[in-house]
């Protein structure tokens, strides 16, 4: 019952415990009570109690019945881990792991292979290491209780925040509840030095890796939002940001919803040169199996117009299908043209204010789902009109051919001078090509910092980050037109 709960409806549940679980533990626990009540000794220690207090002639078909149970408890375990892991690498509190849902329908249905490996290699660390199912047992039965006396503690915090109720019903609920489990606790902390303290070291390694995982990402996030570059900073620059615009589109990936991260500050006083159109691109994946194509791209402008910078969020369910490089720039493109035609007219979208000095996201969908906008048309340039001599054809053989990039806009309504202009100059950065800038970030503990604190940082969770995935985006951006910059974060 402690496994995801996602998998089954609340009816399903219900009907099923009161009918089914309940009334079956019941008969169990009395009947295996009253046995050991009449018989106090049992001629072996390697006999258990449960199958000694069933008939003889039942004792196959029991057996064959819990060899079952284990199974079902058994996944129950690893589908309540996959839970509480997706859970904890969403809060920050576990490092990045991959994650597969395996319904489309149902979000709780996950499949983590590195943690099933894990779950198998424990599991046969702990059998070949005790080999005793009195150990395990031991074991077994102090995790179980644990599990049990937590549950109470959360469960008078439901009564009090979610059911709104005093917090005298609380109390005794906890104490009533409370102190038969911790009973059953104390009696399961005897046996700690005979297996049960299994399932102690256990939870404090996960815990230590829980929180150095949780400490570093905290601090490199404060590290983000105290160095976000302000607008102030970037109009000072004037148009051309104090450095020279190279042709092209550069998309900057980055986690950060509002402001600028500070790669970008990084990377311009290191090389004083950048793209003519700059996009700060932030993936994004949202709890829903879908989204849909109208709703894909939220698109905004960061300064002036004639900075050219943008900022873009695509949103993405997780049993979206990412499209290729190709497709996605091209979807990139005609959102940031439909921004631009958008704001020459009344505004007939939605638009989210992010908070942050008045920078505001309109929602654009991909070229598909706005047929009536802005769509991109892309032909491959021939390069033998071009070329005179035969040498100078064997010099740009290798060369891919480029594309030709043009706009086809709605008849109506007409388009300023500034909005062509700009999408003139869109359409000629599409032509010379993108370039995907990713930010690659190492966290060093300041010289002055404590020695735990440097222990955390400079071992712990830098082991962590370097053995966890990336993100997902990573995978699937051509390497050929990448450009890694690294910035050390001193926390």
């Amino acid at each position: 019952m402690f496994a995801d709960l996602g998998h089954f409806s609340q009816s399903s549940i219900k009907i099923a415990f009161t009918s089914v679980v309940y009334p079956s533990l019941i008969l169990a626990y009395m009947g295996q009570a009253a046995y050991l009540s009449k018989h106090h000794i049992i001629e072996s220690n390697y006999q258990i109690g449960f199958y000694v207090s069933v008939p003889e002639r039942l004792r196959w078909p029991v057996l064959a019945i819990a060899i079952l149970a284990a199974v079902v408890g058994s996944q129950a375990i690893i589908t309540g881990t996959f839970s509480i892991i997706k859970q904890c690498s969403a809060l920050g509190c576990f490092p990045r792991v991959k994650i597969i849902h395996t319904s489309s329908k149902m979000h709780g249905q996950i499949y983590i292979p590195e943690i099933n490996w894990i779950l198998m290699l424990l599991c046969l660390a702990v059998t070949i290491g005790f080999r005793d199912t009195k150990r395990l047992g031991n074991a077994s039965g102090l995790a179980v209780i644990t599990v049990m006396l937590v549950t109470t503690c959360l469960m008078s915090l439901v009564i009090v925040l979610c059911w709104n109720q005093s917090i005298f019903l609380a109390i005794c609920f906890i104490l009533f509840f409370g102190a038969i489990e911790a009973l059953y606790f104390s009696a399961s902390l005897i046996k700690f030095r005979e297996g049960a303290w299994v399932p102690i070291v256990l939870s404090f390694v996960f815990m230590v890796v829980m929180y150095v995982w949780h400490y570093g990402t905290l601090k490199k996030y404060e590290f983000d939002v105290q160095n976000k570059v302000s607008i102030n900073w970037l109009l000072n620059l004037g148009p051309s940001l104090g450095i020279v615009r190279v042709r092209g589109i550069g998309l900057v990936h980055t986690e950060l919803v509002s402001g600028i991260p500070a790669i970008f500050s990084h990377f311009v006083t290191n090389l004083p040169a950048f793209h003519q159109v700059l996009v700060f691109l932030c993936i994004k994946s949202v709890p829903v199996p879908y989204v849909q194509p109208e709703e894909r791209f939220l698109v905004g402008r960061i300064g002036p117009k004639e900075y050219r910078i943008y900022r873009c969020i695509v949103r993405y369910g997780y049993h979206d299908i990412q499209k290729d490089d190709v497709e996605f720039e091209k979807d990139l493109v005609c959102s940031i043209a439909e921004l631009i035609r958008s704001e020459t007219m009344e505004p007939n979208g939605r638009v989210e204010d992010l908070q942050k000095e008045d920078e505001k996201m309109t929602v654009v969908g991909t070229s598909s789902a706005h047929a009536e906008g802005v769509q991109i048309c892309e032909e491959d340039e021939d390069f033998t009109d071009i070329a005179g001599s035969s040498e100078l054809k064997e010099i740009q053989s290798p060369v891919y051919p480029r594309k030709r990039v043009r706009f086809v806009l709605p008849e109506s309504p007409r388009l300023d001078l500034g909005a062509r202009a700009e999408l003139q100059e869109l359409m000629e950065a599409r032509e010379a090509g993108m370039a995907f800038i990713l930010g690659h970030s190492y966290v060093k503990a300041k010289r002055q910092s404590s020695l735990i604190k440097r222990l955390v940082i400079n071992f712990g969770y830098d082991f962590l980050r370097r053995n966890s995935r990336g993100p997902t985006y990573a995978s699937s951006i051509p390497h050929v037109s990448t450009l890694e910059v690294g910035m050390v974060y001193l926390v």
